[in-house]
């Protein structure tokens, strides 16, 4: 099947999966004002030990009315509000509850449904749509953007998100020429395709420089105690072994839910990487959890990563052509593992060596709710191994 131009999935080569309107040119209708003031305060009100006192107090805006009308970004912001609201709490307090108020539970259902994911804090409220330039008249680089939405705020939480947002910005040229490579192969244009391959493994060593600064001003002892606890899902989670009673939702029926916790194998970068270089992973409990993730993207994403999936022949052509055209290909294969190898560095320093700190905050288990350790240096040796 042809590959669409990025647009079609709202992305584009300077965003990447990036919101495309900024979060602070967004305004929701008036009747969201005190779930906003909420979500602006909610370091003030995490830091009361009473949460859950507060948010359970809140009213219902007209969701139905709101997703009647309102735009994409109006949806997407909502979402983030809410994502926050949920997990505050959740985590906000010393023992996690048994239920979501329907006044957090009711909202965050239905935008969740109308944007096509569970009902849950993901990368995308985390990350994707949760930043603005600071002067708009610059670039989405870290000396130009900031974290909108946060639980306690400051430099560390802020930096740990921002490196993300960074990273998607510059991915957006990854994801256009992934695109061009796509229809360059198709059409044997042997010449074009080991231009872009060249072009892909100088955007990745961008992405790779800018992965690499995460230690600059995020430090993995406060990252592990007051940003990570924060993200968790409920979802092989033993703090929380049933799962969450969304209060007030029909379809769930009074019964607990487990969903996965915000996690950055929420990207869809390295999924399209892996589907547009035809890198495949033996079974496993991580591709397993890769798999069950793919549905908390926004389903425009994953749309995008299964058209890449079947369409893409890179792999394929580039076996019958030049050394040179092969190393190129080789070398960006290699970038990408190169990205995992950090990964799994970071894991390792951020969460795996940390000393295990309040509810459901495991050391040996990610905020999406598996052992990644021993999955990510799989995945990364068979990404490093599928060279041609």
């Amino acid at each position: 099947m042809p590959i669409h131009d990025l647009a079609h999935y709202g992305l584009s080569a300077d965003r990447g999966y990036l919101a495309q309107t900024e979060i602070d040119d967004v305004t929701l209708p008036d009747d969201f004002t005190e779930v906003e003031e909420a979500a602006a305060t909610l370091s003030e009100l995490l830091t009361t030990g009473r949460v859950r006192h507060f948010l359970a107090a809140l009213p219902i805006p007209d969701i139905d009315g709101f997703l009647a009308s309102a735009s994409e970004a109006e949806i997407g912001v909502a979402m983030v509000r809410y994502s926050f609201l949920a997990q505050a709490y959740v985590w906000g307090e010393p023992t996690p509850p048994d239920y979501l108020p329907v006044t957090i539970a009711d909202p965050l259902v239905k935008l969740s449904d109308h944007i096509g994911f569970p009902p849950v804090m993901n990368y995308a409220g985390y990350v994707l749509d949760n930043w603005y330039r600071v002067d708009k008249a610059g670039g989405v680089t870290l000396d130009n953007i900031a974290m909108d939405q946060n639980f306690f705020g400051g430099q560390d939480e802020n930096w740990f998100v921002l490196v993300h947002v960074a990273i998607e910005a510059v991915a957006g040229r990854a994801l256009d020429l992934a695109v061009k490579l796509v229809r360059a192969s198709d059409a044997g244009d042997a010449a074009a395709v080991e231009t872009m391959l060249v072009e892909m493994n100088q955007v990745w060593d961008e992405a790779n420089a800018i992965f690499d600064r995460m230690i600059e001003k995020c430090d993995p002892y406060i990252y592990y105690n007051r940003v990570r606890p924060y993200i968790h899902g409920w979802k092989n989670n033993p703090a929380m072994p049933e799962g969450l009673v969304y209060e007030g939702v029909e379809k769930f029926a009074g019964k607990p839910q487990p969903f996965r916790g915000q996690t950055g194998s929420q990207s869809s970068i390295v999924p399209a990487m892996d589907a547009l270089f035809q890198v495949v992973h033996t079974n496993d409990e991580l591709r397993e959890f890769l798999a069950d993730l793919h549905q908390y993207r926004p389903r425009t994403h994953r749309t995008f990563i299964e058209d890449l999936q079947a369409s893409s022949r890179l792999r394929d052509f580039a076996v019958g052509q030049s050394q040179s055209l092969k190393d190129a290909f080789n070398a960006c294969v290699e970038q990408v593992a190169r990205f995992r190898t950090r990964h799994l560095e970071y894991a390792a320093s951020y969460i795996n060596k940390q000393a295990s700190s309040g509810a459901g905050n495991d050391p040996d288990v990610g905020t999406g709710g598996t052992p990644f350790m021993k999955y990510l240096k799989k995945h990364r040796d068979e990404n490093r191994a599928q060279t041609i």
